[in-house]
């Protein structure tokens, strides 16, 4: 292959990962300069692709859609990945995806190589799913896309979002990122009524409209959307303190427990305070009954409570039936 017939197809690829690529920063990932750019590009255009130059400070280079899709490219480790996405899809929590997911995943193992497709089957045959309902909400996929193609191209979108509280509301704002976590997802945006970044459960988002409307990328008050979502999430649920006198050593009780070194106070090679917080005060119970270790509830009461009630209600279970 020739030096510039690959620089055509590096950028048809790069043309395909983004709405709209500007000259220099095609320039930049092509190692070329922008007049070679606008060359390539007429070169592209005489094989029929419709690359669409546009106007302005924020203006580019943009593949236009159309009746005719052109090739798709993947490098190796592309292909891979999305194959394993679309297995993973056709068992998803994307409500009405899985037969798509599955039409998708049959006509990309019908062109991959065959030393592509033996790394996808090893790790197939080496993976198990449990199956079962969905352990979470379900999400319309129309609306995931919509959502991601706000936060891709910078656009302001309007959408109605249903709270915790079953109030229902319009929002205008300009999407960030998407964070999936487990089987929910979680759209990360700046309100732009409430001129503040939120967090919206993508389950409870409908009717998203596209605006039209452009806006410069924002920083995030956080290292990144997957931080900023693990603190909002924190900051609604309510904290508890819990501090537990435990028969172990200082290293046995970290490594036990999962906790930070500041959260233990060593009173001697063989007791520690452990001093933590927790959203749930059963979920805190269930974890330090199931160590093999002693200890003793210092605060709060509750949870002497809570330890009470397992505890009658395990020695009900083991008793032997009448």
């Amino acid at each position: 292959m020739t030096q510039t017939a690959a620089r055509l197809l590096q950028l048809l690829s790069l043309l395909q990962t983004r709405r709209e690529w500007s000259g220099p920063e095609l320039a930049t990932r092509l190692g070329v300069t922008v007049r070679t750019v606008r060359r390539d590009v007429e070169r592209l255009r005489e094989l029929e692709y419709p690359v669409v130059a546009s106007l302005g400070a924020i203006g580019g280079y943009r593949l236009e859609a159309g009746a005719a899709l052109p090739p798709l490219l993947l490098d190796d480790e592309e292909a891979v990945a999305i194959t394993l996405g679309l297995r993973g899809a056709a068992q998803g929590a994307i409500v009405g995806i899985e037969e798509s997911a599955a039409r998708a995943l049959v006509k990309l193992q019908q062109v991959l190589p065959s030393r592509l497709r033996r790394r996808v089957d090893a790790i197939d045959a080496a993976t198990v799913s449990l199956g079962g309902p969905p352990a979470g909400p379900m999400v319309d996929p129309e609306v995931l896309v919509a959502l991601a193609a706000a936060a891709r191209d910078g656009e302001r979108l309007r959408f109605r979002y249903r709270d915790k509280a079953d109030t229902e509301s319009g929002r205008l704002t300009e999407p960030h990122s998407l964070v999936s976590a487990g089987r929910r997802w979680y759209l990360v945006a700046w309100d732009v009524d409430r001129v503040d970044w939120r967090t919206f459960r993508v389950d409870r988002v409908t009717s998203p409209q596209a605006t039209g409307i452009r806006c410069a990328a924002r920083a995030l008050p956080a290292e990144d959307a997957a931080t900023f979502v693990t603190s909002q999430l924190a900051r609604t649920r309510p904290v508890r303190r819990v501090v537990l006198r435990v028969h172990a050593g200082a290293e046995t009780l970290a490594d036990a427990f999962r906790v930070r070194a500041e959260e233990i106070e060593p009173l001697d090679a063989h007791t520690c305070l452990l001093r933590t917080s927790a959203d749930s005060l059963e979920w805190t119970a269930l974890r330090i009954a199931h160590l093999d270790l002693a200890f003793e509830v210092v605060e709060p009461a509750e949870m002497r409570d809570l330890l009470a009630g397992l505890g009658t209600k395990l020695l009900r279970a083991a008793a032997l039936p009448e």
